[in-house]
């Protein structure tokens, strides 16, 4: 074994990953407290080509030079959007035909080995670090979805769930 050197990975360009078929799915983040987890979600989103990041209230968009420490570029390769609302944003993904799950411990969870990534265009809402989705929006999504937990806490740094859930739903589009 031999670790790669940087010009041996086959990076795409900016141009490259502009044209490239996305993965349909988007992330939607509700308004995220620290700029530097938006940041990290939008280099996750840019390693598996999603279709967008939605930016809902006052979380971090482009251009923020603080969410730039964590994204390194990646905002030049992911699309995205900034809505002032998460009905506006859930409003126009439903336009679109996307399944709108909320990232969020319920009542009536759906765990993320149970769903069928594969057969639908899905957005997944991240909510803020301390009071996570707003009970507003889970009110228009179709359906929780929840990382299966097991220790004391049963709370993981939104930007870390957020990469163990999109990986769940990019796995099908993989194969």
């Amino acid at each position: 074994m031999r670790k790669l050197a940087n010009i041996e990975m086959e990076r795409k360009t900016i141009e490259a990953c502009e044209s490239a078929p996305k993965i349909p799915v988007i992330a939607v983040l509700e308004n995220i407290r620290s700029a530097y987890n938006v940041g990290s979600v939008f280099r996750t989103a840019d390693a598996f080509l999603l279709a967008g990041v939605y930016c809902i209230g006052y979380t971090a968009h482009p251009p923020n030079p603080k969410l730039q420490k964590t994204a390194l570029d990646s905002t030049l390769t992911v699309p995205w959007q900034y809505f002032s609302t998460s009905h506006q944003a859930i409003e126009a993904l439903k336009k679109e035909g996307y399944i709108i799950y909320a990232a969020e411990q319920t009542d009536t969870p759906k765990y993320i080995q149970t769903i069928n990534f594969s057969t639908q265009k899905t957005a997944i809402i991240f909510g803020n670090e301390i009071t996570g989705v707003n009970q507003d929006t889970l009110d228009l999504c179709h359906a929780s979805i929840e990382i299966p937990q097991l220790g004391l806490k049963h709370s993981i740094n939104v930007a870390n769930a957020a990469s163990i859930i999109i990986w769940e739903a990019v796995k099908p589009f993989l194969k």
